[in-house]
């Protein structure tokens, strides 16, 4: 009986034992002057967790939001540049993005150029084979006049900006009185003047343009040829050496002072117009032919289409048409220090265009 009694007792100790074991395994850390912050933040924060529980379900609320916000942001700018530049969507969608968003098609000098002002040329081009010539676009023949025209439209871009890049550093401008005066002059027509209002309307129905966007072409249009006037001294001195040449024989012909200034290495072309109306848009040139007699010649003129100074020669007149005879000197700076660029690698293109010089297939 002795020995079950004490057998009885050691398993009741070993009981204890183990009680006493686990409870102080899982018996709190003694709190110390050092660990009291420790621990009273642990019981606040369990205490926050049920007194503000939307509050926590609030932040990981934003916390996701962000997140697929700048995911949506990334694709949303992936697809754009997939758009731009890989397929080359040239929808009037992406050009009002580009409008917004300026983005570059390419670079020349350091200056960048415009993806909207390659798009809105391009589109004009296409808005006139398709409206006014009828072209089928997926036909092999359109595909291969809307390759030259996008071609046209790229090189046409990086020249206005690298027009605009001179023009800054040379303080060359242009106000919009003088683009207003551009415009206005274009109202007179072989019929009459027109109204603003027509004028806008033929505008958009052949070019697809609204009437900022084409003051916009007309504003590069005017910087360029101001920038290539500035730069060109070789012709300004071919001109001076002709006015000298004029001015001292008062009865010269236009082919007699061609080969005067060619016989001095200077480059010079000579023509004729044809008969033509006295409305003609052709650079100011049958403007001044206008104000002279049959034989009379004018005094130097700068085109306004930018291609050099002009001396006309009035041959004959009628009430609605006339005939005038030219010299012409070229300008070739503008193009000759572009076309440096090109072969220096200083023009950068991030799209890839055909080079395509003619629509015609050879």
């Amino acid at each position: 009986m002795r020995l079950k009694a004490r057998g009885a007792m050691k398993k009741i100790q070993l009981k204890r034992k183990k009680k006493n074991q686990i409870n102080q395994d899982t018996a709190p850390t003694r709190i110390t002057n050092e660990t009291v912050a420790e621990h009273r933040e642990q019981i606040l924060a369990g205490g926050r967790r049920f007194k503000y529980p939307h509050q926590y379900a609030r932040h990981k609320l934003v916390f996701n939001a962000i997140l697929i916000s700048f995911v949506s942001l990334l694709v949303l700018i992936a697809f754009g540049w997939w758009q731009l530049y890989v397929t080359q969507n040239s929808s009037n969608f992406f050009y009002r993005v580009t409008r917004i968003i300026p983005v570059p098609v390419a670079s020349v000098d350091g200056s960048y150029v415009r993806f909207s002002d390659y798009l809105m040329m391009l589109s004009g081009s296409r808005h006139y084979l398709e409206q006014s010539e009828r072209v089928d676009l997926n036909s092999p023949d359109g595909q291969r006049q809307l390759d030259y025209m996008k071609r046209k439209a790229l090189d046409s871009a990086v020249a206005d900006a690298y027009a605009e890049k001179v023009a800054t550093e040379k303080g060359i401008q242009v106000s919009d009185d003088e683009v207003n005066k551009v415009i206005q002059s274009s109202l007179n027509t072989v019929t009459g003047k027109i109204s603003q209002e027509v004028y806008n309307d033929s505008t958009y129905s052949t070019l697809g343009y609204t009437p900022d966007e084409y003051k916009h072409i007309i504003k590069q249009s005017l910087i360029r040829q101001k920038v290539a006037y500035a730069l060109d001294e070789k012709a300004l001195a071919v001109k001076n050496t002709a006015e000298k040449m004029i001015a001292t024989k008062k009865s010269i012909k236009l082919s007699e002072l061609a080969t005067a200034l060619q016989a001095k290495a200077y480059k010079v072309q000579v023509g004729n117009s044809g008969l033509v109306p006295k409305t003609n848009h052709d650079g100011g040139l049958t403007q001044a032919a206008l104000a002279l007699k049959p034989g009379q010649l004018s005094s130097f003129i700068r085109s306004t289409k930018g291609d050099g100074y002009y001396v006309v020669q009035l041959v004959k007149a009628t009430d609605t048409q006339l005939s005038y005879n030219f010299l012409r000197i070229p300008l070739t700076q503008f193009d000759e220090q572009l076309a440096t660029l090109k072969k220096n690698h200083k023009v950068n293109e991030f799209i890839t265009v055909k080079q395509v010089t003619s629509t015609v297939n050879n």
